[in-house]
């Protein structure tokens, strides 16, 4: 299956900009023979959190609408990375994943919010999983900083994901714990890791280095600096071969884990 992985350079508080540029970038992946395309996080405003009241989708309706024709239109699955929504009186960092058929298959509210931007002085956390199927693909998704917690991740394979996306925002500071991280998530949960990062010139300084990673850890393609995109093969059939090779789910014993976890 090919992947259209858009690392993009989100434009800080200028929602028009992005959106036309992130459709300028599915249709071009959608041209080069991509099935499954993915986005960035809060890809509509970058983190002007200061600034939500005037620039969050509200109930996320018109991101919604966008991302479903696209997805129809081009026949491709999307994982709309995420963008800021406010529903009722909060705000929200949200992903959104449509199928080729522009149905709406997973909606996730990021349940790790990052104290080191504020996201909690702005933002309320989600409470609920996203597992979601793209035709017959079991997969799942996840926003930035939950890749820090294991336990998480891990929640969505057990779930049946055999792919895990990622979106970020993720600083060129810690980019280092970045690809240990992913590489790390994607050996123990035996599935492929899928993460698109944003990329800046602006004092956030985000660097990109998105990754697609495979169950045995081994790196299929990383980033540059620069906006790209790239297509990438994948064989998601790998899956289940590492996890018959080595039988890590068989040989889990949660009943030694399950206090240590609360």
């Amino acid at each position: 299956m090919k992947l259209g992985c858009i690392q993009l350079q989100v434009a800080f508080g200028d929602v028009e900009k992005n959106f036309s540029r992130v459709e300028e970038f599915i249709r071009e992946a959608a041209n080069k023979g991509a099935e499954i395309v993915i986005l960035p996080e809060m890809w509509n405003t970058s983190y002007a959190l200061e600034k939500l009241e005037g620039l969050a989708d509200v109930d996320g309706e018109r991101t919604k609408a966008f991302l479903s024709q696209l997805a129809k239109e081009l026949h491709v699955h999307i994982v709309g990375g995420s963008v800021a929504t406010k529903k009722g009186d909060k705000f929200y960092n949200t992903m959104l994943v449509y199928n080729n058929e522009g149905e709406l298959v997973g909606e996730y509210d990021k349940a790790h919010l990052f104290r080191l931007m504020d996201e909690h002085l702005h933002l309320s956390s989600g409470n609920t999983q996203n597992n979601f199927k793209l035709g017959d693909l079991d997969a799942a998704g996840v926003i930035c900083y939950d890749i820090r917690f294991p336990e998480w991740l891990r929640l969505h394979a057990l779930n049946g994901a055999k792919v895990l996306f990622v979106s970020a925002q993720w600083p060129t500071a810690r980019i280092d714990h970045w690809k240990t991280l992913l590489q790390a998530r994607a050996i123990e949960n035996q599935c492929f890791v899928v993460a698109v990062n944003r990329i800046s010139r602006n004092k956030d300084n985000f660097n990109g280095q998105s990754m697609v990673i495979e169950p045995w850890g081994e790196i299929l393609w990383t980033g540059g600096e620069d906006e790209e995109l790239a297509i990438v093969d994948v064989d998601f059939s790998k899956v289940d071969e590492v996890r018959t090779r080595i039988p890590v789910y068989d040989d889990r014993r949660p009943e030694l884990y399950q206090d240590v976890l609360k």
